[in-house]
């Protein structure tokens, strides 16, 4: 029981789930622009945080172990989820399409995540059938999480995020 500390890959992932889903409610209930900006920047980074070890990690050892159609759909998903990344990284509250295109972002993920967590048919519960080592890519989920938010708050944010499929 010495990994009670090390979340499994996949509750690693549901965790950062939940706080992204937080922050797009504090979002929603956000008035002043200098909040909105600030959560929207920490959402931004949460996510492509979240697509690299999923794309890096977590996807490439579910690849041959579950249904390929669905991690295709998983990238393409995040790579509409980065084009709207970038845009509002690249903007600011005071642009016309701003909290749209947040609002936007936060019901593509919602869809995504969605398919991720379905109990039997879902991508989650297919690793886990499988049979995936969900306590080593949690342990190297984990260590590139904590490197890239590292770089992030050195660097005041990260790159912008690179599509896969577009």
């Amino acid at each position: 029981m010495a990994q009670t500390e090390q979340p499994d890959a996949v509750a690693l992932l549901k965790a950062d789930h939940r706080k992204v889903e937080d922050l797009f409610e504090q979002f929603e209930k956000a008035r002043s622009k200098d909040r909105k900006e600030t959560l929207a920047h920490e959402i931004c980074t949460e996510l492509k945080v979240h697509a690299m070890i999923e794309e890096k990690v977590f996807y490439p050892a579910c690849r041959g172990e579950i249904e390929e159609d669905l991690i295709d759909e998983a990238i393409v998903e995040h790579d509409s989820a980065k084009v709207l990344i970038n845009e509002i990284e690249a903007g600011g509250p005071d642009e016309e399409f701003y909290d749209a295109k947040v609002k936007v972002l936060s019901e593509l993920i919602e869809h995504h995540v969605k398919e991720e967590e379905q109990r039997v048919e879902g991508m989650f519960s297919q690793a886990r059938k499988a049979g995936l080592p969900m306590d080593d890519l949690g342990e190297r989920m984990l260590a590139m999480k904590e490197q890239l938010m590292a770089q992030a708050k050195s660097q005041g944010g990260l790159p912008p995020a690179e599509t896969e499929s577009m």
